[in-house]
């Protein structure tokens, strides 16, 4: 059984979050997905796709609170295989470059990080600033993945749908699930 950690921050974006919390129960049945939902991430939940706490649930086998420290997942001994943070605001970026664990999410990405396992971090925020570029140096430099929610357009995207699709599709792929959710590139040809 694949275990996958997920965490959903507050920043614009948590559609990523819920899509792909969605896309996992479907292409990786065999998954157990343990999900921390910051709190300022409830309330963009129901302010950017209308949905509460309760109805983004049901995805997750295990639920944490945002500042539930002492869950599974705050330990190295937690065996998990990835972790993905959709999406990932800028203070959660920063904490976890500057190794600041004041909450589950930023405490499991840690202990992510320190056990060498995949940390993927789906970050939604323009322009970015050098502080938003010299954290997303550190953090890859200390083994995460770091992924700007930038849809291609190679695929010809007609709804949000499709450009959310090619992201949950991308995050997947990064974590080794096979999935049909986006056309992938193969050449192109005039014409």
């Amino acid at each position: 059984m694949r275990r996958i950690i997920v965490g959903i921050t507050g920043a614009s974006g948590v559609i990523y979050g819920v899509r792909f919390l969605e896309m996992v129960k479907k292409y990786a049945t065999d998954s157990e997905v343990h999900l921390v939902i910051s709190n300022t991430a409830i309330s963009i939940l129901k302010y950017e796709v209308g949905l509460d706490r309760e109805s983004v649930l049901k995805f997750a086998d295990k639920v944490y609170g945002e500042n539930e420290l002492s869950a599974p997942i705050a330990s190295g001994s937690f065996k998990h295989d990835g972790m993905v943070i959709i999406p990932c605001s800028m203070k959660t970026l920063a904490a976890i470059a500057h190794g600041i664990t004041d909450n589950l999410i930023t405490r499991a990405a840690d202990v992510t990080l320190k056990e060498r396992r995949r940390l993927i971090l789906v970050i939604r925020e323009t322009p970015l600033n050098l502080i938003h570029i010299r954290n997303m140096e550190l953090v890859t430099l200390a083994g995460a993945i770091v992924m700007p929610a930038a849809p291609a357009f190679y695929n010809k995207p007609r709804t949000i749908d499709d450009m959310v699709n090619f992201i949950v599709g991308r995050v997947l792929d990064l974590l080794g699930i096979e999935n049909d959710l986006y056309r992938r590139w193969t050449g192109y040809s005039e014409g």
